[in-house]
């Protein structure tokens, strides 16, 4: 079984509230991705918080109000969201109110016992929520065959990105 990960390709994290333009640039490279894997499911992740995020840990260290659930901001890139929509696998959402998930983490060990399985990672942000979700499921599957494909991420540097990128790397999973 192939598994994507679509990781947080939500418009604050591409053109508005904490978009950059290394995200806005990967998001044809995530089309690309999606329409043209031969994929058995894909995940796609939500970072999802409330209207009292300001008050949240998360808000109180990144004091930056972003997918608030139900705003334009929270929604996923129109591209994104089309492509999605062309495939012919199962598309999961997973909704988190952190940087990983341990949903995602649940949902993929129950693809995992049915077949061999393989999961490779690709979204928004590279140094936060992909390496998080990506050494977690490292973590809980160590035998899994987990990959990032790193022109379908970006970080909120370029610097952190490849940090990022290496953190993975160091931690057996593969940066296509």
């Amino acid at each position: 079984m192939k598994i994507l990960v679509v990781v947080d390709m939500q418009n604050d994290f591409i053109d508005m509230a904490l978009g950059t333009k290394e995200a806005v640039a990967i998001v044809p490279n995530v089309v690309k991705k999606i329409t043209e894997g031969e994929w058995d499911k894909i995940y796609v992740t939500y970072d999802t918080h409330g209207e009292d995020y300001m008050e949240t840990s998360e808000g109180k260290n990144l004091p930056v109000a972003h997918c608030i659930k139900g705003t334009q901001g929270w929604k996923l890139n129109r591209a994104v969201k089309e492509a999605l929509k062309s495939v012919s696998c199962p598309v999961v959402r997973v909704e988190k109110p952190t940087f990983g998930s341990l949903d995602l983490t649940m949902l993929i060990r129950q693809d995992i016992f049915k077949e061999d399985c393989s999961v490779e990672l690709v979204g928004l942000c590279t140094d936060i929520c992909v390496v998080s979700n990506g050494l977690l499921l490292k973590a809980n599957f160590p035998e899994l065959p987990i990959s990032v494909d790193s022109s379908c991420v970006a970080g909120v540097t370029p610097e952190s990105n490849e940090a990022a990128l290496t953190t993975m790397k160091m931690c057996q999973i593969q940066v296509l």
